[in-house]
């Protein structure tokens, strides 16, 4: 899915059209399960790029996200 922000306006281009939103109106989360960064639009999850999810924050977006740590023994952190 395509972000496009101009200013603190956002626009998703989805398969049923673009939608727009004030940047203001967006939260930013983390799905723990999928370990990337998301946006709720509409009651619906749409996963973005943690470059997006920057932009979105400069753009007034709220940033909700959570620093994963991996668990697994071999794991470099």
């Amino acid at each position: 899915m395509t972000v496009t922000i101009d200013r603190q306006t956002c626009s998703f281009d989805t398969p049923n059209g673009p939608r727009h939103y004030c940047a203001s109106e967006l939260m930013i989360i983390t799905d723990a399960d999928k370990a990337m960064s998301a946006v709720e639009l509409d009651g619906e999850r749409v996963y973005i790029t943690e470059a997006e999810a920057d932009a979105l924050t400069v753009a007034g977006a709220t940033d909700e996200r959570k620093h994963l740590k991996a668990s697994d023994s071999g794991s470099a952190i």
